[in-house]
């Protein structure tokens, strides 16, 4: 395979912070290289020096084989808020249309077409500035998907997206003939679309052909490798160390190197290698007691405008269970949190019916999508003032006086998740935690919240922490439906995947499906019809879906064609989901 990538000597560093120094790697065609490490180490940085957007502090050299075509999918997308969605892309991707003919250009505007409608953005012409987080992180990755690169460099691409659309990407990026290299916090998305994992520890590259797990292993082997050879080394130091005290005046030219040996032995016998953790205990200790009485939601509903985002909710929360929350983008997720912790007001706007009981020795902490607010030049300190504690949570002292402004993403969750935890809640809520957060810092937080005494709420989209953590779910199927569903994500993914292909072949629904099913109640003439009518529509529901997506793929429609298909296809996705969840809705009956 040719070499496309080639770093040579780079290095990086922000004032006193030696980010990376002098590393060296090479990336061949075909590659899938997850890049990991802990927040604040320097991965956008390396990342934005092979993209062009930085450079190196030590020159070096980022060689690209000659010719191929390069496409850099930024954490936040750059986008004019007035232009529509589809004026947007075509704006933005200049660089690759400039030189089109007609022909080609017709070509490239419908593959922007095609993949927004397989990212259910079917209305083209709609305002960038009306469009939410998830969203624009669809239109980014159809500007860089459709300029079909032969390397796309990509920091974070899962973030902000819902299931639907990570799965879809996973599915394109797994099967695409294409050379990547991303950061990302997804460890399902990392496994499923990488072949290698690089790791880039303090201050130089490591590389694990492999999955994840493998990378774990061999990781811990080069640890354990090293403070073995450190052991060695120590036993070295101790022989010169008394060679040292025995020959202080020697003055021969062997006794003068032997001394500069000694001194380099003496640094590389100091260095074990210890891996810091977030250190999460004490404020698991912390925790206050929850009563009985949790949150109780009585027939509450929310309109904003005309559009329904909860209807008729019903549910009684219960001491210590944990509650996973899926659905797609705008489909009323982060809206039901805020009602739930009162963060709603009337005087906003919106309609809102209903009860919610909240118990006495409830106390809330609620992890908002948005990050935390701080004032310009507050520090970490002034933030948090533990010292304790931010050394637990891995901010030494030489980073007290930082501007919280100046830390990475992920250093920013991490110091707003120990600003709720110094709460004390019994109540975590955490909206879309993961985001910004490495690996390692995930892994720690999911133990943690495995022992955390209270009650747990999430929505995220992070497949892994979702099945990890949570013993039931909540889909939002959208226009205010919520469905109950008992199991983690894998298992309701796989309990509809199984019905769908089974009613295909017109075979009964297995037993290990059938045990994901509430005791039934009886259904009425009428819905016992209704089922009916929705086992026989679904197989054909998914065949036309299947049969657009061949169409639209193919690359044989003309235009007017490919927008009645476009059309088509977005409407034929809303109404299987609502066939779906009906079916659900109804079966548990």
């Amino acid at each position: 395979m040719p070499s496309y990538l080639q770093i040579e000597n780079i290095s990086k560093s922000y004032g006193p912070k030696v980010l990376f120094q002098h590393i060296d790697f090479n990336i061949n065609e075909g590659d899938k290289v997850a890049l990991i490490a802990p927040n604040g180490t320097g991965k956008t940085s390396l990342l934005r020096i092979l993209a062009g957007k930085d450079a190196s502090d030590s020159g070096g050299k980022v060689l690209f084989l000659k010719d191929i075509r390069i496409a850099f999918l930024e954490q936040e997308y750059d986008y004019d808020p007035e232009k529509s969605i589809f004026r947007q892309i075509m704006d933005a991707s200049s660089q690759w249309t400039a030189q089109l003919d007609t022909d080609h250009l017709w070509q490239y505007e419908l593959r922007v077409t095609q993949l927004l409608t397989q990212f259910g953005l079917t209305d083209s012409d709609k305002p960038m500035k009306d469009l939410s987080g998830g969203e624009v992180k669809r239109v980014a990755l159809t500007q860089m998907l459709a300029s079909e690169a032969d390397f796309y460099i990509m920091d974070e691409p899962t973030n902000h997206l819902d299931i639907d659309a990570i799965e879809f990407l996973e599915a394109r990026l797994k099967h695409q003939r294409c050379t990547l290299f991303m950061v990302t916090h997804d460890r399902y998305f990392l496994d499923r679309v990488c072949n290698t994992v690089m790791e880039l520890d303090r201050g130089n590259v490591y590389i694990y052909r492999g999955d994840y797990m493998n990378f774990l292993e061999k990781r811990q082997e080069r640890i354990d490798n090293y403070n073995a050879e450190t052991e060695k080394v120590r036993n070295l130091y101790r022989r010169e160390l008394e060679w040292m005290h025995a020959s202080p005046c020697a003055r021969t030219g062997k006794a003068k190197y032997r001394k500069q040996a000694f001194w380099d032995i003496k640094e590389r016998a100091d260095d074990t290698y210890i891996q810091k953790k977030v250190d999460l205990s004490e404020t698991q200790a912390k925790s206050t007691y929850l009563g009985n009485k949790v949150i109780n939601c009585r027939d509450i509903s929310f309109w904003w405008e005309d559009r329904c985002y909860l209807s008729h909710f019903t549910y009684n929360f219960q001491r210590y269970e944990r509650v996973g929350i899926v659905g797609r983008n705008a489909s009323g997720k982060t809206t039901f949190l805020n009602l739930l912790t009162g963060g709603y007001r009337p005087e906003w706007g919106g309609t809102f019916e209903g009860v919610i009981d909240r118990g006495e020795s409830l106390r809330i902490g609620y992890y908002h999508q948005s990050g935390m607010t701080f004032k310009p030049g507050q520090t970490v300190l002034e933030t948090v003032s533990d010292l304790h504690l931010l050394n637990r949570f891995l901010f030494p002292h030489d980073m007290l006086q930082n501007p919280v402004e100046r830390l990475s993403g992920g250093e920013r969750r991490r110091l707003y998740l120990l600003t709720i935890l110094m709460k004390q809640p019994n109540f975590l809520i955490l909206d879309e935690p993961t985001n910004d957060l490495d690996i390692v810092t995930l892994e720690i937080l999911e133990e943690y919240l495995l022992e955390f005494k209270g009650s747990l709420l999430i929505v995220s989209h992070d497949r892994h922490f979702l099945d990890r953590l949570v013993d039931h779910l909540f889909v939002f199927c959208g226009d205010g439906v919520v469905k109950d569903f008992v199991g983690n994500y894998t298992e309701y993914r796989t309990f509809i995947k199984d019905y769908e292909a089974q009613k295909v072949e017109e075979k009964p629904v297995s037993q290990a499906v059938k045990t994901k099913l509430p005791e039934k109640k009886k259904l009425s003439w009428k819905e016992q019809q209704e089922l009916k009518a929705l086992e026989a529509q679904l197989p054909q529901l998914e065949a036309e879906k299947a049969d657009l997506e061949a169409k639209l793929a193919g690359g044989a429609l003309s235009m007017e064609e490919l927008q009645q298909a476009s059309a088509r296809y977005g409407a034929l996705q809303e109404e299987l989901d609502a066939a779906e969840m009906r079916w659900l809705e109804l079966t548990d009956i």
